[in-house]
């Protein structure tokens, strides 16, 4: 494990963080939230906030997937999205949802600058974002799809997302 270079806790907590929050819209699974996690987690995210009736840490199942990720990645809950979005926005963040709607930016023609602040909000597992917090976010992101399900599970969307994202600042 050593030859991974890999942070403690510690260091985790000290390193300068990409600055992009994950906003969870009301997901159902933990093994997704875990997911989130351990992503956020890979890719050095500010932070994680959990919206609705996201469940939250500490948990065994968000745990299993999470691998402790919930230990280094900072999260808040708050009780609506939409008041998550607001605050987010009043700090000076950008927000987008991922999701496929009309006027969405395609992942790949997707900028954030290197400066700016984003905020991402994945939806629900069969609902997605709600209409509601569409209708507040800076805009949509949405991810190409070449084939007949048009639709990624919410983890699998956050990890191509939030690369992009960080892969763009960081220049590899």
């Amino acid at each position: 494990m050593d030859e991974l270079g890999r942070k403690s806790v510690a260091a985790f907590k000290e390193a300068e963080k990409n600055p992009v929050i994950v906003v969870l819209d009301n997901i159902r699974s933990m093994h997704n939230v875990g997911s989130v996690f351990r992503t956020s987690d890979a890719f050095l995210i500010e932070g994680i906030c959990l919206c609705g009736y996201t469940p939250q840490p500490p948990h065994r199942d968000i745990h299993k997937t999470a691998l402790g990720a919930t230990d280094t990645v900072d999260w808040m809950y708050v009780d609506t999205t939409l008041k998550a979005v607001e605050a987010l926005q009043e700090k000076g963040y950008s927000v987008y949802a991922v999701e496929q709607a009309e006027g969405s930016i395609s992942l790949q023609n997707f900028t954030t600058g290197k400066e700016g602040k984003i905020a991402v909000v994945l939806g629900n597992e069969v609902e997605g974002v709600d209409a509601e917090v569409l209708k507040k976010c800076n805009g949509c992101i949405e991810i190409p799809q070449l084939g007949m399900k048009h639709s990624l599970n919410i983890s699998v969307a956050a990890g191509i997302v939030l690369w992009e994202l960080v892969r763009a600042t960081i220049n590899v």
